[in-house]
């Protein structure tokens, strides 16, 4: 199964596919979809939602995690980051794709054992899980390369308990 790994954001958005046989993991591609620092809102959310579409033409993800919405203390980021991730989720749904949907530290329980990891922790850990030479680099696509693992595990647990 080939699992897209989505850490949403308006100025950069984090992407991680990997393949899941049940068993193991496989990193088949990671990035970022940046947009340009001089579009308004409309047209980032414009510009992501085209790059998620051609993400998906190219790789085409059987099933798709993504991160739930945390706010820390900056609420006007936290609005945006909201309308990036909801043009999202209707592009997947448009595109007939289920998103799954993680809070940060359920990513963090599942892939480092423990919901309160630093993100160096998380960073190794993938590292470690899909046998990368390096830890992957940006940070926001190392956190949507953890979402996948993430969603991955949960597929692997239901699959048990079924």
């Amino acid at each position: 199964m080939k699992i897209l790994g989505i850490d949403p954001g308006t100025a950069t958005t984090g992407f991680g596919i990997i393949e899941f046989d049940g068993y193991g993991y496989q990193m088949i591609e990671f990035g970022c979809i940046k947009t340009e620092k001089h579009f308004s809102l409309a047209e980032r959310i414009g510009q992501l939602t085209s790059d998620l579409n051609q993400l998906i033409n190219e790789f085409n993800p059987d099933e798709v995690g993504i991160e739930e919405l945390f706010f820390n203390n900056n609420v006007k980021t936290g609005i945006q980051v909201a309308q990036a991730r909801g043009a999202i989720l209707n592009e997947l749904s448009r595109r007939g794709l289920k998103a799954h949907g993680y809070t940060p530290q359920q990513v963090k329980s599942n892939v480092c054992g423990y919901g309160h990891a630093k993100k160096d922790q998380i960073q190794k850990m993938v590292q470690i899980i899909l046998n990368l030479k390096e830890i992957p680099k940006p940070d926001d696509a190392a956190d949507a390369l953890a979402i996948a693992i993430c969603h991955a595990n949960f597929t692997k647990q239901n699959f048990i308990l079924t």
